[in-house]
Order: C-alpha cells, then sequence, then structure tokens
C-alpha cells in the first residue's frame, strides 16, 4: 500500500542497543582453583587474581619443547635431531608465554562461568601489574579488574502502572495526509522560479565557511515569514536563513543536512543558500485514477471511502508509534523501579579500551544511554528466566524474513522472493559473526517480554492530540 501518512515526529529512541556482548550467569563465589581468587571491592567491582607457580605451567612448556624439537628444522642439526636444550635457548620465553596464556585464559573462563555474579563485559587487565621478566621469574600473579551486576529484586503485578498514549486522529491530520498522497501521485517539473510548497536545493554556506554543502529543503518546512520571501525568487538567486528561525521545527535543518546539534552551536550568524534548483508538484486530482494508485485497482471507489482509507492507514502507522512508546514507558519504569547498580567507572574504561571508535566525549554523551539499555537487558533477562519466556531458533528466523521483506518493499515482494526468501534469511543472521542473530534474538525477546508485562501491569489509554504525543517524546 502506497499511502504515506505525516510521521508523528516522535524522535528516535536514544537508547541503544549498546549492552556488552556477554553477560555472564555464574554459580558459586570465591571459587579457589590453581591459586584464583575472585575478590569483591567497592562499586560493583571485583578482583580476579590468579597465580601461576612453576609446577603449573613448566610440563607444558617442556613437552612443547620436546615436540618442538622433533620436528625442527635448523641449520647445523639433521630434522628431528635438534637437542631440547637448543629449542629452550631459542623459543623457550615465546613457548612459556604461550602456555601461560592459555593457563589464563582457560581460569578466566572457568571463573566466569562457575560464580555466582553476573559478570559485565570482559576482564581487563589491571593497569598496576608489574611489567614480567620472562626470562628470570618462576611465579607469576595476574590481576583482572571486572564488573558485575547485583542481584536486584523486581515485583511485577498491577500496582506498576504506566498510560498508554493514543495519537487522536483529527481532521487537521487526515487533510494532511491526503495532501501528502496528491503529492506523491503528483505531477512533478523544474520551474524557474519558487512557488507555495515547492522544494528548493542548492549549496549552504556559513559565514565562517565551517559549513559548505548541498541540501534539499521543502518550503513547507519554513517558518511563512520566511516562505514569503522565498517564494517568487528564481535560480541562482541568494537568501539569507537562521537555522534557528527559519524553521517551523528546530530539528528539521539538523536532520536534512545531517549536521550534528554540536556542528550548528558553532554556526555564527546566518548562513546563505545558494538555489540551483527547484522541484514542484502539481498535486494529483481526487479521482479514481488516485484511488487505485494508492490503494490498489478499484480497492477505494469514492471519496467518501478514500478518506475513511486514508484515516484506516493514519490509525495503523501511529499505533505502530504509540506501541513504541507505550514499550518505552514500561521499560524506563521498570529500570527504576529496579534500582540497579553498576560499576561506572570499570564500564567506561572496558568501553573505552575495546571499542577504537570511542572518545571521552562521545562516552560523555552516550554513556547514560548505554547505561539504560544495559539495566534493560539485565531485567529483560531477569523475567524471561522467572516466567519461562522463551526464544526458539524458528522464531528468530521469522522474524528474520519479516525484516527482509520490509527491505525489499513490504508483502507484495514474498512471491518474486520464493525460496530465496529462506537464503537471505540465513546469510542476514551469520553475517556480522554471529551479531546479527543476537540482535533479531534480542528483539524477539524485548517483544515477548513485553507482551507478558502488558498482561500484568496496569494501563490506561489516554487519547491524546499529535501535538502533545510530540510533546511527551
Amino acid at each position: 500500500m502506497g499511502v504515506r501518512v505525516p510521521p508523528s515526529a516522535r524522535k528516535k529512541n536514544p537508547l541503544k542497543e549498546q549492552a556488552p556482548k556477554r553477560v555472564f550467569d555464574l554459580k558459586t563465589l570465591n571459587l579457589t582453583t590453581l591459586d584464583t581468587i575472585v575478590d569483591k571491592i567497592e562499586n560493583s567491582e571485583a578482583l580476579i587474581k590468579i597465580k601461576l607457580k612453576e609446577d603449573d605451567y613448566q610440563p607444558r612448556v617442556t613437552q612443547k619443547i620436546k615436540d618442538f624439537s622433533k620436528k625442527a628444522n635448523i641449520k647445523g642439526f639433521r630434522p628431528g635431531k635438534v637437542p631440547p636444550g637448543i629449542i629452550k635457548q631459542m623459543y623457550g620465553n615465546s613457548f612459556l608465554l604461550e602456555e601461560v596464556n592459555h593457563i589464563v585464559s582457560d581460569e578466566l573462563n572457568k571463573v566466569l562461568k562457575e560464580n555466582n555474579l553476573q559478570f559485565l563485559g570482559e576482564p581487563l587487565p589491571d593497569d598496576s601489574q608489574n611489567q614480567i621478566d620472562w626470562s628470570n621469574q618462576k611465579e607469576f600473579e595476574f590481576v583482572f579488574n571486572i564488573g558485575y551486576a547485583e542481584e536486584f529484586d523486581l515485583k511485577i503485578d498491577k500496582k506498576v502502572k504506566v498510560d498508554y498514549h493514543k495519537i487522536k486522529i483529527d481532521n487537521k491530520i487526515l487533510q494532511e495526509t491526503i495532501e501528502n498522497v496528491q503529492r506523491q501521485y503528483g505531477e512533478p517539473s523544474n520551474p524557474e522560479s519558487v512557488g507555495e510548497g515547492d522544494t528548493i536545493y542548492g549549496p549552504i554556506v556559513s559565514a565562517d565557511a565551517s559549513i559548505n554543502q548541498e541540501v534539499s529543503l521543502d518550503l513547507r518546512e519554513f517558518r511563512d515569514s520566511t516562505a514569503k520571501k522565498i517564494i517568487g525568487m528564481k535560480l541562482d538567486d541568494d537568501i539569507e536563513l537562521d537555522v534557528n528561525k527559519s524553521f517551523t521545527d528546530k530539528s528539521y535543518f539538523g536532520r536534512v543536512s545531517r549536521l550534528t546539534a554540536e556542528d550548528l552551536k558553532k554556526v555564527k550568524g546566518k548562513i546563505k543558500l545558494t538555489i540551483k534548483g527547484i522541484n514542484h508538484v502539481e498535486p494529483a486530482k481526487i479521482d479514481q485514477d488516485l484511488f487505485d494508485k494508492a490503494f490498489g485497482k478499484d480497492a477505494v471507489k469514492s471519496e467518501t471511502e478514500f478518506n475513511e482509507k486514508v484515516r484506516e492507514t493514519i490509525d495503523k502507522n501511529y499505533s505502530a508509534e504509540t506501541d513504541r512508546f507505550f514499550n518505552y514507558k514500561i521499560r524506563e519504569t521498570l529500570v527504576e523501579k529496579a534500582g540497579i547498580k553498576l560499576p561506572d567507572e570499570f564500564l567506561k574504561k572496558w568501553l573505552m579500551k575495546t571499542n577504537e571508535n570511542m572518545t571521552e566525549e562521545l562516552l560523555d554523551t552516550e554513556y547514560e544511554h548505554y547505561v539504560k539499555e544495559l539495566k534493560w537487558s539485565l531485567i529483560r533477562n531477569k523475567i524471561s528466566k522467572e516466567y519461562e519466556i522463551k526464544v526458539d531458533h524458528q522464531e528468530v528466523v521469522d522474524e528474520a524474513k519479516k525484516l527482509i521483506i520490509q527491505q525489499f518493499g513490504g508483502p507484495a515482494v514474498i512471491e518474486q522472493l520464493g525460496d530465496q526468501l529462506d537464503t537471505f534469511a540465513d546469510n542476514y543472521l551469520k553475517a556480522e559473526k554471529g551479531d546479527n542473530y543476537m540482535k533479531v534474538y534480542n528483539e524477539v525477546q524485548n517483544q515477548k517480554v513485553y507482551d507478558y508485562l502488558k498482561g500484568i501491569i496496569t494501563s490506561k489509554v489516554k487519547e491524546v492530540s499529535l501535538d502533545d504525543f510530540r510533546k511527551l517524546t
């Protein structure tokens, strides 16, 4: 179906799916293995200390030297007849380092799997450790810093209340949508002067030249006073714009220019736009031809039916928006109610060390959103475990197919794709080293948890105007 309704202008949820790749669910505390201890320290952090004596690693190193001496090919010796002492002298430290690394890695994984703490992220070597002398040291101690989430209580019942905000579809929204449909199927042209509702295209340049790029601007997004000045202008005419005052929606210019809020703050004075292109669309007439293009052959046969069909489409689109916002409010309510404490300093250090594109500025901007998403993932996993909400493989595959169908243009492509849909879904889920699979898995789990919660909590429907809904979101 080809009808585009006006967006609700709800901002994209900033809570990104950035939780640590692994959240370990472990079983015993202060496990002692070789000589390994887990010491809790303050702020939901722990130290994992692994001590190795010579007896722990030397037999493995000696065996490795013997095995290598039997197949080494070194000048001056027959193949396979190199004395182990020579191999030790040449490669001993390398074999020692390799075996110690194996032992420490295995020990860390064992501790993480056999402890009852929910460890977050991955162990980080303690920066205060002394430099290792691989030639002379016989005993080694390795210390790793790790963060964990403490147990939390979360009672979910009818006392948990979250309002459901339903957008009221008034005549203004209906008329805007009908006009959009008319423009969508209208006749395009490129006049020499700007008319009402046209789109203009050209380079924008700031006074200090920090911004110099091309942009396309819809005249309907301008304030009336600015739009009146532009109407009648011709190709190659210049106009000065105030990025904060020229548009009805302050975020519009940033979206179309793809400039960040920080970029826009640096703009001194007005920017100059040179008109290099004018796009005009003559709206389609409201007749049977438009009905057929928008909804299919003979699906609608009168203007009254057309209006009702458009209203249904708006309701369906806004229902998806209000459902997403309702889910968001459920998540926010439970995150606040749970009161989960996290090891902030450890997580910040971990994010900086494991993300090559992470900067201090980006961390400051995104950390709060990251933490909320992490807390929700802990809550979601807890609810799934306690109430046995499970996700099977086929559900993940089916969801992947839905995403692919949407990407290719909707249900109409199902028949065209045929058996290829299974192949596309399989390839998508295997891509990005399995990250895509977990992304889809989490989305399915999210929805199942939300559906379960909606049957328990108390929700009251509140009908609001589109403008009021925008303010809420």
